[in-house]
């Protein structure tokens, strides 16, 4: 297999900059891609997992897609990016998919299959990696899922309107409240439930069929593949798989991973 791998860098990190970033509780427009992992950034610990796999011919990180927002994810990525072997291209406008679809017309004629992966996941473990590409060379769609362990409920849309616990920060600033209370409706049976993470593989005519869609909207790709009526496979996914999204994500990552941020580092110890 020669496996081309496409990691969408191009969101703004909403929920991530909704709780402001670890150092700046009340900043926002931090990328979570440039928060610092043991003195290197998230993005190029993601990159990290896959530029010196032998499946691994070729990596692209779709990156923003406003011009300005380019250059600047240039000036802070670009460098690094280049001395792992990764390909930068202009991301999707509005849409995760969009990122994905620019990425697969820069995926070389040789790769047999693509990989797709989170750029906030960084600390996927090799093994996890292996399962997955493993799997890949007898099937066609590959994800790697772990099972629903906790309750889970449905909730109303609109949240309650509790007066008596309003933030008064929030008021201030204007925003609605980090910790919105919301009605229960009912109850969600969690036998055969999974939870998805990647990297997702899939044959690489697959994944092109699948973007050939006209409705390319999907929580991941899997779901294109799935509207197919294709089958998709899972194997075995991991706890520590974990997807930065808040910024109460990071220390839990710094431990996952055994790094620390450069100012709690000796400083001979940071390069």
């Amino acid at each position: 297999m020669q496996i081309a791998v496409i990691i969408p860098a191009a969101g703004m990190s909403t929920r991530f900059n909704r709780s402001g970033s670890e150092s700046d509780p009340l900043s926002s427009g931090r990328s979570k891609l440039d928060e610092d992992l043991g003195g290197k950034t998230v993005l190029q610990r993601t990159i990290e997992l896959f530029n010196t796999r032998p499946e691994v011919h070729q990596i692209i990180v779709a990156g923003p897609h406003d011009p300005a927002s380019m250059e600047s994810f240039k000036l802070r990525h670009g460098d690094r990016l280049n001395l792992l072997g990764a390909e930068l291209v202009a991301g999707g406008k509005d849409h995760r998919w969009q990122s994905v679809q620019s990425a697969l017309d820069r995926v070389t004629e040789d790769a047999t299959h693509i990989a797709i992966h989170d750029a906030a996941r960084p600390a996927t473990p090799p093994e996890l990696i292996d399962r997955v590409f493993d799997a890949s060379a007898r099937f066609n769609a590959v994800i790697p899922a772990v099972a629903v362990s906790d309750t889970l409920k449905r909730v109303s849309s609109e949240p309650i309107d509790d007066k008596s616990e309003a933030d008064p920060l929030a008021a201030i600033l204007g925003a609605g409240g980090s910790n919105p209370m919301q009605e229960v409706v009912d109850g969600v049976d969690r036998v055969d439930l999974v939870q998805v993470q990647t990297p997702q593989v899939f044959e690489r005519s697959l994944l092109i069929r699948a973007y050939a869609q006209e409705d390319l909207t999907s929580t991941d790709d899997a779901g294109l593949v799935e509207r197919l009526g294709e089958q998709v496979v899972t194997v075995q996914g991991d706890e520590r798989n974990l997807k930065l999204t808040r910024p109460g994500d990071l220390p839990v990552l710094r431990a996952i991973m055994n790094v620390h941020t450069k100012s709690t580092r000796a400083s001979h110890k940071r390069f």
